[in-house]
């Protein structure tokens, strides 16, 4: 099958092959000694549909953000064709993935019908505007970052709903969840304000799994000494939360280093679970848009 000219996944495929698929491809990454969630993805921008200008989410940003793009812009080979444009010759489809909603009828009577609901993982592939020749250059977004970075950085911690104290009387970067306090040490500290910024919403992340917020189970529940796998889930849950905040308010990311120590342990986890990688991301997303405070629909 030639993914440059494959929209939808081939049929039957199950939810665990599009998980062993998407985590091979996070795999291949760790392996060279690259973590693909911590990229410099400001001038590239967060990646979206170009037509309907709606960002992708979740594990889909790292399969698209890391792909070396001048610009984040995608297309389905439909919307390519729908605006006059082509594919390149031998250009290939990047992958990106979906939750398909199941209805099931259970049972049906005289009076009501019974449907059971369920969520199946589906792929697609779309191509990057620079995979494509004929685009009008009316379409195309101009890439600008923002002239204040810190300010934006201030007005995503300030617009946090229901936040936790916030404070910075230790020279230590942390969050108590029993007393929902994030410590962390004065700007000054640090080498730089990108820095400063990153730290801090690697802890507003963590902070989000409070019960009386998303209530998440690696921080209500989980184990808290270094290897657990609730602990390393809750850890690549608030990086890969923290790339996207970064992504999000145009700030280079200069914490690569800190994920060095987890690399090993993230392999090991992945390659037992499959669906590890898809379910920390889906929790960094979730973290992501309560501290944005964006509405969505809950994913099961």
């Amino acid at each position: 099958m030639n993914e440059s000219t494959e929209v939808q996944s081939p049929s039957p495929i199950t939810t665990r092959d599009v998980y062993t698929l998407v985590t091979n491809r996070i795999v291949e990454q760790l392996e060279k000694g690259t973590v693909p969630w911590q990229q410099p993805w400001i001038d590239a921008g967060t990646p979206q549909n170009l037509l309907s200008e709606r960002p992708y989410t979740g594990i889909n940003v790292l399969l698209l953000a890391t792909l070396g793009y001048e610009q984040n812009c995608f297309l389905t080979l439909e919307q390519v064709k729908e605006i006059g444009a082509k594919v390149n010759k031998g250009e290939h489809g990047n992958l990106v993935v979906f939750w398909k909603l199941m209805r099931k009828r259970l049972d049906q009577t005289e009076d009501r019908e019974e449907h059971k609901l369920s969520y199946l993982l589906r792929y697609y592939y779309v191509f990057n505007i620079a995979q494509c020749t004929g685009i009008s250059k009316q379409l195309i977004p101009i890439v600008e970052r923002p002239n204040e970075p810190i300010k934006a950085c201030e007005n995503v911690v300030k617009g946090m709903p229901h936040p936790p104290t916030i404070q910075h009387k230790e020279s230590e970067a942390y969050y108590h969840p029993q007393t929902d306090v994030l410590n962390m040490p004065k700007r000054k500290q640090f080498v730089d304000s990108e820095h400063y910024y990153g730290t801090l919403f690697h802890e507003l992340v963590h902070s989000t799994g409070h019960t009386k917020r998303l209530n998440r189970k690696e921080v209500v529940h989980g184990d808290n000494f270094f290897g657990s796998e609730s602990y390393s889930i809750e850890e690549l849950t608030a990086q890969i939360g923290a790339c996207f905040l970064m992504s999000h308010t145009g700030i280079e990311n200069k914490c690569w280093e800190n994920s060095i120590a987890y690399i090993d342990v993230w392999l090991e986890v992945l390659k037992k679970d499959k669906r590890f990688i898809v379910y920390a991301s889906s929790q960094a997303q979730r973290a992501v848009d309560y501290i944005l405070n964006r509405i969505r629909e809950p994913v099961e």
